[in-house]
């Protein structure tokens, strides 16, 4: 019997290197973020590759945000029809995908895919809403037009629909005080899943 080797690996394609590393090189790609909105209180939740790209400032990420501050990366252009058609589809319920456009940083207008699923009460009234926000600029082109795409509560969801609502509750499960390298492969999970949705919006189209 030879000895058990002591070489931290990660699982990730067998990389040497730790998963925190990975972690933020994803962080700094600033191509999926996740978000979780209280309806009820009126206050959104994001992550830091969510906060880069919907406020334009990282270190907003994990902290309450409302009103415009949660917004101000939005292209001026679609900001109204993105909160019209967003409380449309929380009022209906289920998930609901749109595209539109921010400004990064640098003033460059980029595209987002968000995708979300809203939960209503006892009473049918929508409570809380969580989704995926994925940059597919460079899956987009400068073509196409901005759009939200709502299905009801009762539609049963595709396998990467439900791959996504299981990563971001893990997400949200793993507080600071969980293993880094769970957190950090919970980051490279989603980030995976995020560009495998993209991808598929891309190929069927709207």
């Amino acid at each position: 019997m030879g000895q058990r080797s002591t070489t931290r690996v990660n699982a990730i394609d067998g990389f040497t290197e730790p998963l925190d590393r990975l972690r933020a090189a994803l962080n700094a790609s600033c191509v999926v973020g996740t978000w979780d909105w209280d309806i009820v209180r009126r206050t959104m939740v994001y992550d830091g590759g969510a906060a880069r790209l919907l406020t334009g400032d990282a270190s907003l990420a994990e902290q309450e945000l409302d009103g415009v501050d949660a917004v101000a990366a939005v292209h001026p252009a679609d900001h109204s029809w993105l909160i019209e058609h967003v409380q449309t589809a929380v009022r209906a319920g289920g998930l609901v995908l749109a595209e539109y456009r921010v400004i990064d940083a640098d003033g460059h207008v980029r595209w987002l895919l968000s995708r979300g699923r809203t939960y209503h009460d006892a009473t049918e009234q929508p409570v809380r809403s969580r989704g995926i926000i994925i940059d597919i600029t460079e899956l987009r082109g400068d073509g196409g037009e901005r759009y939200v795409v709502t299905s009801s509560l009762a539609a049963t969801p595709d396998i990467l629909d439900r791959a996504a609502d299981l990563a971001m509750e893990l997400k949200r499960m793993l507080t600071a005080d969980a293993p880094a390298d769970v957190r950090a492969a919970t980051d490279v999970l989603l980030f995976a899943i995020g560009r495998a949705l993209a991808a598929s919006e891309s190929e069927t189209g709207h």
